[in-house]
């Protein structure tokens, strides 16, 4: 089978990877892709934007033009899928793994994810949505102790704060609401009680229609846990990021709290997929925070989270293409995912400045023999440099010299029989890795490097 995969980052690498490692498929379309997948095994990009809707369906009907009927394609990121890019495809008659546009409201509002939890009981954090800066200020001001700030729309992780007190919380409401530092996504805001406790990663692959849900074969399938680490630091300190790394799975998540996820918030959620008459056949992220009171639910993510992804999808023993088959075909409850003994930890390297302003066009070498055979470079921020002779500053880059692009720049992924043995390997592949300021922090994995309450949700 031929398959597509959309997006640019480190998860649209480690899928990519993933559906390679099939022996069903022959070749993998990157749209846009980025620096790893343009030298990956079966691998080809195509240097499309993937903001550009229009010119992304024609390039993946071409490319399925003739392809063999089992192919299909996979959407990454959440923007396309709010933009109803998987509603495009499967108007044209091709497979897709990813949520069409009403589905994806439950990443892409806040306010609507927020209402679908209360109407269908999902276990989560209180909350009130507004729409009116005074309002919305009143609300913080009768509140006791620190508040979460959401903005409503999709703001690349930029629209949570959590306010340690009234005032922050009213600066943040006013920067999104009245200053629009978000634009419209921040017209409408999101006030949440604030959690503590430890947050935990759940992905999942989802398979519900309104035809599947007749047939009784409407379904989530969850993967193994994952813990993200937010902050920029080690010990959890600094500021908020897109993701500094991953381990998978997640200490301290007992059989009790697994089966509370599944009875109070999984059970819940597909039942109102289901009585919303959704077609989501796609991934879902479960971004839980779990208190002394059970898991609450923090928000969805409607695919998969970066950069869990790069330390769940090294575990997985089964064909990751069967299994995005099995999502569009609506048997995912007849493909039995198995999952390999021990942990995968994923830390992440970012560039000088990140999460702030950052310098782009950095020369990043890898030495291949170093790696080690139980570990994988997932690119994210890098490209593959065109540009004959010197780049923006002064190195001499040949073409096809891998080069940095964005913020988070790679993750090392190394899967182990234990915690610490997956940490070794991780951190000796990172060490074959070298571009100017590049910067990572030592304690992905370890007990208390994640941080506790909600400081991080809003992936």
């Amino acid at each position: 089978m031929k398959t597509i995969v959309i997006g640019t980052g480190g998860r649209e690498h480690a899928i990519a990877w993933a559906l390679a490692k099939s022996p069903l498929v022959t070749e993998v379309v990157c749209i846009p892709g980025n620096g790893g997948t343009a030298v990956a095994d079966k691998c080809r990009n195509i240097g499309i934007s993937v903001a550009e809707i229009a010119d992304v369906v024609a390039a993946c009907k071409a490319e399925m033009t003739n392809a063999p009927p089992s192919s299909f394609i996979v959407i990454g990121p959440e923007d396309p899928l709010a933009q109803g890019l998987a509603d495009r495809l499967a108007d044209e008659g091709l497979s897709v793994v990813g949520a069409k546009r009403r589905a994806a409201e439950l990443e892409a509002s806040k306010d609507t994810a927020k209402r679908f939890m209360s109407r269908h009981g999902v276990a989560c954090a209180k909350s009130a949505t507004f729409s009116d800066v005074t309002d919305a200020i009143a609300e913080i001001n009768a509140c006791s102790g620190p508040v979460v700030v959401k903005a409503d729309g999709l703001a690349a992780g930029k629209g949570v704060v959590v306010a340690p007190d009234a005032e922050t919380a009213i600066r943040a409401v006013r920067d999104f609401m009245v200053d629009n530092t978000l634009g419209s996504a921040g017209r409408k805001v999101v006030i949440e009680e604030y959690l503590e406790g430890e947050e935990v990663s759940i992905l999942a692959a989802v398979s519900v229609t309104p035809e599947l849900a007749k047939a009784g074969k409407a379904a989530i399938v969850p993967f193994v846990t994952a813990r993200d680490h937010k902050r920029l630091r080690d010990g959890a300190e600094g500021p908020n990021t897109g993701g500094m790394g991953a381990i998978a799975p997640a200490s301290g998540i007992s059989a009790e709290v697994y089966e509370r996820f599944r009875s109070e918030i999984l059970e819940p959620t597909l039942q109102g997929l289901i009585a919303d008459e959704l077609d989501y056949r796609g991934f879902i992220f479960f971004g839980l925070m779990v208190t002394k009171n059970g898991p609450r639910l923090l928000e969805y993510n409607v695919r998969l989270g970066d950069p869990e992804t790069q330390a769940v999808l090294p575990l997985l023993d089964s064909d990751f293409a069967v299994l995005c088959r099995s999502i569009i075909d609506g048997t995912i409850c007849e493909t039995p995912l198995v999952w390999k003994d021990g942990f995968c930890c994923a830390p992440v390297a970012v560039s000088r400045g990140y999460p702030g302003s950052y310098p782009k066009g950095l020369p990043v070498t890898i030495d291949e023999t170093s790696v080690g055979p139980d570990a994988a470079i997932f690119i994210a921020g890098a490209a593959r440099n065109r540009r004959e002779g010197p780049s923006r500053q002064g190195d001499d880059v040949v073409p096809g010299q891998l080069v940095t692009t964005g913020g988070r720049v790679l993750a090392a992924s190394a899967c182990g029989a234990t915690v610490e043995e997956a940490r070794t390997r991780a951190y000796r592949a990172l060490e074959a890795v070298s571009f100017e300021g590049m910067f990572y922090r030592k304690d992905i994995g370890l007990p208390g490097a994640a941080v506790s309450g909600n400081l991080s949700a809003g992936n």
